[in-house]
């Protein structure tokens, strides 16, 4: 019992962090389960994670949807393109030398966050060159706050193919590399990057939660004691996450995702050296 009500709390956690910068969670989520149960076999904590991702954003695109801010023509545009870049980094997975990669690509997530960090979103936008832009959009939130922006689909669907390349290499959950994508080089705002990057990885944590089940590295056992702990947290943590963006600005939105870059290439460096 005590195991359980440690395990919905921390998928509260996850949840409302996941939900409010549009990541899943699955980056906090995977490290805690593989100090908590050292015994099981990595595949399996992985696939129960995913499969709690999938919970989360699919409770979190549900209540942003009520909120009225996903952008559900680049969202499903760019789950799509998502999937050949999936298939191709789960067969070229063999073709890398991990360490080195995940060193590369970990320093690179540490520039992101600095990034971030270090340059105002309004100035950002301000000074950058705007791309070709096919797409001009006005979103008007149930909270009457409108958001106007204009992105490159094209530009966009060819990324979505290397988030889902890389995030299936790396074995993360793609909204941690979507979101920068949608804001830095699409120049989405943050509330509805956020947004329309669960819609996306709902899509994605469902097929592989999917595949992983068919391939067996989750069983029903292992569903029916922590993944529904996990579940029971997760759920109400992903609603009190999309509760809490209405009342954040989209700057400390950005903050938030910078932390979890770092948190990333820390946990890319710490699987690395141990």
């Amino acid at each position: 019992m005590i195991e359980f009500i440690l395990l919905a709390l921390l998928a509260i956690f996850v949840g409302a962090y996941g939900t409010i910068v549009g990541v899943g969670g699955g980056f906090v989520l995977v490290p805690v389960l593989l100090i908590l149960y050292p015994q099981d076999p990595p595949a399996t904590l992985t696939a129960l994670s995913l499969s709690v991702v999938f919970v989360n954003a699919l409770s979190g695109t549900l209540a942003y949807s009520r909120q009225r801010r996903i952008d559900y023509s680049a969202a499903i545009l760019f789950a799509t393109a998502t999937v050949p870049g999936a298939i191709l980094g789960a067969r070229a997975v063999t073709l890398f030398r991990r360490g080195p990669f995940d060193l590369l690509f970990s320093a690179l997530l540490v520039l992101v966050a600095i990034f971030l960090l270090a340059r105002p979103l309004s100035a950002a936008r301000r000074r950058a060159k705007a791309p070709p832009s096919q797409v001009t959009k006005t979103i008007t939130d149930s909270d009457g706050h409108s958001y106007t922006y204009s992105y490159n689909r094209p530009l966009g669907m060819a990324l979505s193919v290397g988030v889902g390349f890389v995030s299936s290499l790396l074995g993360i959950g793609g909204g941690i590399i979507h979101v920068p994508i949608l804001v830095l080089l699409l120049r989405f705002p943050p509330h509805i990057a956020t947004a329309t990057s669960l819609f996306i990885l709902t899509a994605t944590a469902a097929t592989g939660a999917a595949t992983h089940l068919a391939t067996g590295n989750l069983s029903m056992d292992v569903l029916r004691t922590q993944g529904l702990a996990l579940v029971m947290g997760v759920l109400p943590g992903a609603l009190l996450g999309a509760w809490l963006s209405r009342r954040v600005q989209g700057s400390l939105i950005i903050r938030l995702l910078a932390l979890a870059l770092i948190l990333v290439s820390v946990r890319l460096l710490w699987m690395e050296v141990s």
